[in-house]
């Protein structure tokens, strides 16, 4: 089985690739009845979480055979932060991610996708808030309180020290303006005159 289009996405960092490619590869093994006892089940499911899609991941999840997921460590311990995802435990998905040595394949896929879920709890916290205490974002992000106030600093919330609560800074909303074709036909018109 060739899977040097997944071990290249891996090693590119194009995380966002592997699902599609581990879903395609995994389809035409098994339209061809090729042995899949090789087959990354770990970095396929990991794949999923990584682009959020926690359907496929529970569908994958339930598709696997018994013994495969019995006698994989490491694909036991992605799948926990699968269930933590589901069961929108923020702070047992790191848990998951720290409490488990990953081997040579996962380790960098592990930290990116961190990183990534980091920053969709940010967001999300940031939309949700405009003031929250640091012991729950450092809770909700999986850090340290003082990691947690270094990372909120970082992208522009304020720190209220004697109270250890954070203000959240809200992006600027982006206004988006529709071009009328008549106003664009009548600019044209306009500086056609102006230049005449």
């Amino acid at each position: 089985m060739d899977l040097s289009a997944v071990q290249a996405a891996l090693s590119d960092k194009s995380y966002t690739a592997v699902a599609s490619l581990c879903d395609e590869l995994l389809l035409q093994a098994a339209s061809k009845g090729t042995n899949t006892d090789e087959w990354p089940y770990s970095v396929h499911l990991l794949a999923h979480l990584y682009i959020n899609d926690l359907n496929s991941a529970r569908f994958f999840w339930k598709s696997l055979p018994q013994e495969v997921k019995d006698t994989r460590p490491e694909l036991a311990a992605v799948w926990r932060i699968g269930q933590c995802l589901w069961n929108r435990d923020y702070a047992g998905v790191n848990t998951a991610a720290q409490g488990f040595e990953w081997g040579p394949d996962l380790t960098e896929f592990i930290t990116a996708f961190l990183e990534s879920y980091r920053q969709r709890i940010f967001k999300l916290l940031t939309s949700a808030y405009s003031t929250i205490s640091v012991a729950d974002v450092a809770h909700f992000m999986g850090m340290s309180e003082e990691d947690a106030t270094n990372y909120a600093v970082q992208i522009g919330w304020s720190l209220g020290a004697a109270t250890k609560m954070l203000t959240v800074k809200k992006p600027k909303a982006q206004i988006n303006q529709k071009l009328d074709a008549s106003k664009l036909q009548r600019l044209t018109e306009c500086v056609f005159h102006l230049e005449h």
